[in-house]
């Protein structure tokens, strides 16, 4: 017990947990893309190689990656990419898009509202009435074609393509389509989601699609499944992990917690919260166990406060200068280094902190790199936030 009598979760039993409910020891290695989504929440999709990269690195059988992911994504719909907590893009379960649209998404999408029409206003565009009229055009244009890029959609709807200044004599100045912005509205709104992309599984170029159909839930409600659902998986974690990953106010998140009667713990860093029934001790993997995580991934991106998995000496090297983490390498819980794709398809990685990291961690990350350059095979992917290690192991 801690010294305020709640009962104290050290680092190791962080990273006992962390290795089996993120499916990254080999004993917990999920079958499909859907359990490795439904095991995290939710998938980074802002980068969209990160998604089939994070899956892959915790599937059993990587091989059938890229496929499956894809046909979750594209074919059964079982998986949908969607923009979610912090005004991030995500790839998330379909039985989850109703609550993380009302819990994260309305208040998001009356701010990106508003902003559209301001921003139009100023620069004299037509007001919101017509924006309207555009939007149910494109909608219904949407709906003939089951999935469309922003041109094709223009083809259907020609003020889509009319342009308009915003941010005049800032340093920022410059042009928008009402296509660009109307689109991204929507996609917050919940009303449309990015479809198969025009290329490879590592291309941006989205098509757009309509949004699956949910109920619309009570917004607090909502906030409570949601934290309920993370907190599962990545507790114990503290407010501000909490209120970091979600992108709430901290009296929403107080709220959460108490409205699923989280239960607090002591942690190296303070108080933390797990799931109610959730605090008692919990079995190490059978094995230590090595992974080759890409940028962005959910793992190294879920809590605020990193030290417990990552050390600060650790940051310059593997982040860029907006915080966005590149690819790491672990071992048995903790971030031990960063990885890279050569030009020639070779997987490079190198070990920064050596502590603890013997002949045993060496070899197990020997064949993570092979096994991840198994089923990449002649793609090549280059994370779209580059990082300073990174760079230089791309060379």
């Amino acid at each position: 017990m801690g010294g305020d009598g709640l009962r104290y979760i050290g680092v190791a039993e962080r990273r006992a947990r962390l290795a089996v409910r993120h499916r990254l020891a080999g004993e917990a290695r999920a079958g499909s893309p859907e359990e490795v989504a439904g095991s995290l929440v939710a998938l980074h999709g802002t980068d969209p190689a990160t998604v089939f990269l994070a899956v892959g690195a915790r599937l059993a059988d990587p091989v059938k990656t890229v496929g499956a992911t894809e046909r979750a994504l594209y074919e059964d719909r079982s998986l949908v990419r969607m923009h979610g907590m912090r005004h991030t893009v995500f790839v998330f379960p379909t039985e989850l898009t109703a609550v993380v649209h009302a819990s994260t998404g309305l208040a998001v999408a009356a701010r990106e509202r508003a902003s559209l029409v301001k921003d139009m206003a100023k620069a004299g565009a037509p007001d919101a009435e017509w924006l309207r009229e555009v939007e149910a055009s494109a909608l219904s244009a949407l709906a003939r074609r089951g999935e469309a890029t922003a041109a094709e959609l223009a083809r259907d709807e020609p003020r889509l393509r009319e342009q308009f200044a915003y941010a005049a004599g800032k340093s920022y100045e410059g042009v928008h389509t009402v296509s660009s912005r109307l689109l991204r509205v929507l996609g917050v709104e919940g009303k449309v989601v990015r479809g198969r992309p025009l290329g490879s599984w590592t291309s941006t170029q989205f098509r757009w699609a309509p949004a699956p159909e949910h109920p619309e839930l009570d917004p607090a409600g909502a906030q409570a499944e949601l934290l309920r659902r993370w907190l599962t998986v990545c507790g114990p974690a503290t407010e501000a992990d909490l209120k970091w990953w979600t992108g709430w106010r901290v009296t929403e998140v107080r709220r959460a917690l108490a409205a699923i009667g989280a239960e607090a713990v002591g942690l190296e860093e303070g108080t933390g919260y797990v799931v109610a029934g959730d605090a008692g001790p919990v079995s190490e993997p059978g094995q230590p166990w090595a992974a080759l995580l890409p940028g962005l991934d959910p793992t190294a991106m879920g809590w605020q406060g990193r030290d417990w998995y990552l050390a600060p000496s650790l940051r310059a090297a593997l982040f860029d200068r907006s915080g966005n983490v590149g690819p790491t390498v672990w071992w048995d819980g903790r971030v031990v280094g960063g990885w890279a794709q050569r030009a020639d398809g070779e997987i490079v990685w190198r070990v920064l902190d050596p502590a603890g990291v013997g002949q045993e961690a060496e070899a197990a990350i020997s064949a993570e790199a092979e096994r991840l350059r198994g089923w990449v095979g002649a793609t090549r992917v280059t994370p779209r936030f580059r990082t300073p290690l990174q760079r230089e192991l791309a060379g």
